[in-house]
């Protein structure tokens, strides 16, 4: 297995598929896709787990694939989550600064996202994430990055995403069951965001909508920021549920009709075009109509796009969305969709495909609109780890100098010991035996001539 280090997972756990992507940043700021898993989720509806223990097993599964495809051992992983239960509102922050002629850091910055994350919001709820919109600095409005300005007080619009805990906890008890580490929860249309809309397309107005199987999530954006989110509970199994239930076939079936011939505009079909269906324990061939088909899922995606359209309408962002809408996620890959979205929206439409960060490694089995939350994930992962790295070489370099601006230690002065010396006495050198004898001598023979000399006086 590879060092998994340098790669980053994302994890999509949605109502029809549990998909698991491996991928890296290279050299080039593109994302290398190196490992794809995918396998089918029995266990999720609408964005919501219902049985832990299938989706256990779906994650396993995925995940298998994705590390033999790779060789990379999978253990971090990013998640999506989405739902019905999701919620957004506004909510505008403020902080009070201590001195007004100092300039705003980034720490006064995080500290006051932080704070939108101890807001009170409804009993069973919780704060999923806070996206600063707009700062206000001593009421000048519209500033988009107060860092390096001065001032006494920073107000900021805030767009808070919550979901319930109960949703949230089994997520990520799913995730432990299967042996993983949850690194960080991001909301879907804000991943798929990253992953299929352009910066230009952000500043201009654009709404993107994620259809998946159980739900369309939708994220509109205006002068580069996000304005408002939500997620219908409508998405491309009711279509599937309509063709079993109109063509009386089985859901496999019904299925492949939709992916392989189904149409969004009736009109747009052949009369005599037919499709035989195979008939159950020797019964026989059942024979479709193409244009039967299609007008059930028009029937039903015009249902859909009226619910979108006045989604959007509430908002109060639809005339100013000069890049119309941006259709992805699995739901999104049908024929002729995009016209009828823009007849009943008079609104410019495309497919969305998550292609644009991508390096040429995999990227034609990853030209469908269904991978664009799991490379959004991987998008919002890479930046995350950055954002973190960032973090933990700042707190290095204010460490060291920390270090570097404190005096150095001094180092002690160690008195030697004073020890007294007693004085010893200065004996006298003694005399050698021929000093004295020689002495002696001497002596004896001065004696002798005293008493010479004595005697001749």
């Amino acid at each position: 297995m590879i060092d998994s280090q340098e790669f980053i997972v994302g994890l999509d756990i949605g109502t029809t598929k549990i998909c698991v992507l491996v991928g890296r940043k290279n050299e080039h700021g593109k994302i290398e896709i190196v490992g794809i898993g995918k396998s089918d989720s029995h266990g999720v509806m609408r964005g919501v787990v219902s049985n832990i223990d299938k989706t256990v097993d779906a994650i396993k599964k995925a995940v298998k694939e994705a590390e033999d495809n790779s060789g990379v051992e999978i253990k971090n992983v990013y998640v999506g989550i989405a739902g019905q239960h999701i919620r957004s509102m506004q909510h505008r922050g403020q902080l009070l600064r201590n001195n007004a002629e100092t300039e705003i850091t980034v720490d006064e910055i995080k500290k006051l996202v932080q704070d939108m994350r101890r807001l009170a919001v409804p009993a069973g709820d919780r704060i999923i994430d806070s996206l600063p919109q707009e700062f206000i600095v001593d009421n000048e409005l519209g500033i988009k990055d107060p860092v390096g300005m001065c001032g006494a007080k920073v107000e900021a619009d805030f767009h808070i995403i919550t979901g319930q805990v109960s949703a949230i906890q089994n997520i990520r008890k799913c995730i432990e069951k299967a042996g993983l580490n949850l690194v960080e929860m991001f909301l879907e249309p804000h991943a798929s965001s990253c992953a299929v809309l352009s910066e230009d397309e952000k500043e201009a107005g654009v709404a993107l909508v994620d259809i998946g199987g159980g739900t369309s999530d939708i994220a509109i954006f205006q002068d580069g920021i996000i304005r408002h989110t939500c997620v219908i509970p409508f998405g491309g199994n009711i279509i599937t549920e309509d063709i079993k239930d109109g063509c009386q076939v089985m859901r496999a079936h019904a299925e492949l009709l939709k992916v392989r011939f189904g149409s969004a505009l009736e009109q747009e079909t052949q009369d005599n075009q037919v499709v035989s269906i195979p008939g159950l324990r020797g019964r026989e061939p059942r024979e479709i109509s193409v244009r039967n088909l299609s007008r059930i899922i028009q029937a039903r995606m015009e249902e859909m796009i009226e619910m979108i359209d006045a989604e959007i309408m509430s908002s109060s962002y639809k005339h100013k969305l000069i890049a119309g809408i941006v259709l992805t996620g699995g739901g999104s890959y049908m024929k002729h969709l995009v016209q009828l979205v823009q007849f009943k929206t008079g609104m410019d439409a495309r497919i969305g495909l998550p292609t644009e960060h991508l390096a040429s490694v995999k990227v034609d089995q990853l030209k469908h609109p269904m991978f664009s939350t799991g490379v959004g994930l991987i998008l919002k992962g890479i930046e995350d780890y950055e954002e973190k790295e960032r973090e933990q070489s700042v707190i290095s370099e204010k460490r060291k100098e920390e270090i570097l601006s404190q005096p150095l230690p001094q180092p002690e002065k160690i008195e030697a010991p004073v020890f007294e010396m007693e004085e010893e006495e200065v004996k006298k050198p003694r005399k050698s035996f021929f000093e004295g004898i020689m002495k002696g001598l001497k002596e004896k023979f001065s004696e002798e001539v005293d008493e010479n000399f004595g005697g001749k006086n």
